[in-house]
């Protein structure tokens, strides 16, 4: 579908060496684009650009530390020099080093996720927005995350941070938006990527909630895949969502707007019998009744 097309755009992707990262590259070279990606090593994204260039597509692997200004700075030259341009560029790349309470990580745990998660992300940002303005049109999409959005347990300081990148999409949305450029951000929810699976261990271990806990309070039932999330970022890179900027694409299965629901299910049950009977014209059990008075008075 050509308004989904990402032909003749060159995209940049960080933190392309695995999971989400790894995902929308594939997507945005199967829908056409050049790519540039990167990661800390490139022993580790070196990889990924091989595999895209054996299936017929386009790509360079460029090692950069997102979290170095010197680095994000040297990414983007390394791209122009090979595309001459730059139209989408995906801040991806993050750390989680801390799981647990907020006020037992010390001072270099804050210095270290807040370099890689914001910083790297106002590094790429400035590097690139100067060469979309130039071309009149770019498209900066933010990886942030439900934790950014309704408390997760032990992910505080990532969470914390997140949220702040959720308002940088905003103000990056009004100040860029003149010159052609949309900002947008994706908030992945519990999907299954190093990072929730290390807090799933974490949490399980300490009693918390396990994967399939996780699953089981999830309206869909289902906790996330990193192909989950590749729709969302296929629309915001392409042609379908010219206009659309300062969004941010919660992608979660109605996690964080359900996930009291594992404590109401009884009650929805009990709903979903009431409403039944009603529905068949039968006589309501005074036990059912009983219930449905006490939740309308």
């Amino acid at each position: 579908m050509e308004r989904f097309s990402l032909r003749d755009k060159v995209a940049m992707v960080t933190g392309a060496s695995r999971g989400i990262g790894e995902a929308i590259a594939t997507a945005y070279s199967e829908a056409g684009a050049r790519l540039v990606l990167s990661s800390r090593r490139m022993e580790n994204v070196g990889p990924v650009a091989e595999k895209i260039n054996a299936a017929g597509g386009r790509a360079i692997a460029v090692a950069a530390h997102a979290g170095h200004a010197a680095e994000v700075a040297r990414l983007v030259t390394r791209a122009m020099e090979e595309f001459g341009r730059i139209d989408i560029a995906v801040n991806n790349a993050g750390t989680s080093i801390h799981f647990g309470p907020v006020i037992t990580a010390d001072e270099a745990v804050w210095d270290k996720t807040f370099q890689t998660n914001l910083k790297g992300y106002v590094f790429l940002c400035r590097e690139v927005a100067p060469i979309m303005r130039q071309q009149g049109y770019g498209k900066i999409i933010n990886v942030a995350s439900g934790a950014g959005m309704v408390p997760f347990a032990g992910l505080g300081v990532y969470g914390a941070i997140k949220a702040a990148i959720i308002m940088l999409t905003k103000y990056l949305a009004v100040e860029l938006g003149p010159y052609g450029i949309r900002v947008n951000a994706i908030a992945p929810g519990t999907v299954r990527t190093r990072l929730m699976d290390t807090a799933w261990q974490i949490s399980s271990a300490v009693g918390g909630d396990t994967v399939e806990q996780t699953a089981q309070a999830t309206p869909l039932r289902r906790v996330g895949e990193t192909d989950d999330i590749v729709g969302a970022a296929l629309y915001l890179a392409s042609p379908a969502s010219d206009f659309t900027s300062g969004a941010i694409l919660v992608v979660d299965g109605a996690y964080s707007i359900g996930a009291g629901l594992a404590h109401m299910q009884e009650g929805l049950e009990k709903l979903e019998e009431l409403y039944g009977i009603m529905a068949q014209g039968g006589e309501i059990p005074p036990e059912l009744m009983g219930k449905a008075e006490t939740k309308n008075g």
